[in-house]
């Protein structure tokens, strides 16, 4: 008896160091886990949770100034900063990024020499940024390709989207979208304004016409989809252009005022689908036509400029919580009816995030802060589109996970 009494308190006493020894390896393995350390620069922006995501972009909004803040909502062209410089930086160029804050720099053809200017001009632009800025081009294909179509820049050219349309093929349009992407990336451009959502229902319409993947909806839809796609897995933010859809209008918006013919009942079944499949594969940007919509507005004023066509139609009932830009402020059907300054406050008004090309950006940028002095706008207004932008500056790598702006945040495994 003595000796079974004495095996089982043997056999206890084992198990209890077998135990002890397990928990104290546990126990090291546990502290050894949370003394490893990740970079920064290994997490993916697109997958931060919205928790994160939120603390990220109100570090930054609080830590701007408005005018800061005021300077984000524009993409301007280099006209605004230096009329005098196409292809190099300037003094004037640096002073007016640094006092100005612009959200983003459009490039267009003259802008661009070949490779190595592009990225050294984008380079240099970026480093007086006080927050890093979009760098835009209208890269769609076709005739609109501004790097593509210029001499000595050596990147792939496609031909019009009527043509990748015609195809079928919607393995084509991922095709031309991740093959654009990466090309322009390596260049610095982070923002396309691609791909084209209009449908093409009247052949008098030349502003559009084979801009477009055609006529049939559903065809266009599959294939805007696939170019977003493309596009944003090398990213650079896509955009949907121009909504909600002019391809039926037979004028151009550039030239003066342009009315859609069209009922809010034929936008839903028609006009919105390609819109609404951009949005669903994640657009980052939505960009608003200057085409009227008479028979939905009841009245004259440009999609762009009005609150029933942006934030009631495309904000809430298409459910769009992206980035909302204007078609550039610089076009005729603008300027004949409004002065900078009035359309810029009437865009945010509106519901648009950001402004771009405007006529005038220095007078655009004070008639905002007007605005908010004088209670017409809000800051919180103003905040709510700054955090899209930041969040989508985010996103895309534009402005790093590692920025000084986040220090603190990181609460690291």
């Amino acid at each position: 008896m003595k000796k079974r009494t004495f095996r089982l308190i043997c056999c206890l006493l084992a198990c209890l160091l077998f135990l002890s020894g397990c928990s104290v390896g546990s126990g090291d393995e546990v502290r050894r886990k949370s003394e490893e350390t990740t970079s920064i620069k290994d997490v993916d922006p697109e997958n931060l949770d919205k928790i994160t995501m939120e603390s990220l972009v109100s570090r930054v909004v609080e830590e701007m100034t408005l005018e800061q803040k005021i300077g984000q909502l524009f993409i301007v062209n280099t006209d605004s900063l230096d009329f005098d410089a196409e292809t190099t930086m300037t003094k004037k160029m640096k002073e007016r990024i640094r006092t100005y804050h612009p959200g983003g720099v459009i490039f267009f053809s003259f802008n661009l020499e070949d490779k190595k200017q592009t990225r050294k001009f984008i380079r240099k632009m970026q480093k007086n940024a006080s927050l890093p800025m979009f760098i835009a081009v209208d890269e769609e294909g076709g005739a609109v390709a501004r790097v593509a179509n210029t001499e000595g820049m050596g990147t792939t050219k496609f031909p019009n989207m009527a043509e990748v349309g015609k195809t079928g093929d919607a393995a084509r349009a991922y095709e031309v979208g991740d093959t654009i992407g990466r090309e322009i990336s390596a260049l610095g451009f982070n923002l396309n304004f691609a791909p084209v959502a209009d449908l093409s229902t009247n052949e008098d319409n030349t502003e559009i016409g084979e801009r477009s993947f055609g006529s049939d909806a559903a065809l266009a839809s599959g294939m805007v989809s696939q170019v977003v796609e493309g596009l944003q897995s090398n990213g650079v933010s896509a955009t949907l252009k121009h909504f909600p859809g002019q391809g039926d209008s037979g004028e151009d918006t550039h030239k003066g005022y342009v009315n859609l013919d069209v009922t809010i009942d034929r936008l839903r079944g028609v006009e919105f689908k390609p819109f609404e499949a951009g949005i669903r594969a994640g657009a980052d940007f939505v960009m608003m036509s200057h085409v009227s919509v008479r028979s939905v507005t009841q009245n004259e004023v440009p999609a762009s400029l009005s609150p029933l066509m942006v934030h009631d139609i495309l904000r809430q009932e298409l459910q769009y919580d992206h980035v909302i830009i204007t078609d550039a402020m610089n076009m005729k059907i603008i300027t004949k009816f409004y002065d900078s300054g009035q359309a810029a406050v009437m865009a945010i008004e509106a519901g648009n995030d950001m402004i771009l090309m405007p006529d005038d950006f220095v007078a655009a940028c004070e008639a905002v802060a007007e605005a908010v002095e004088d209670g017409t706008l809000s800051e919180k207004r103003i905040n709510r589109s700054v955090a899209r932008i930041v969040e989508t500056k985010i996103r895309r790598g534009i402005l790093p996970l590692d920025s000084p702006l986040f220090a603190g945040i990181w609460q690291q495994p």
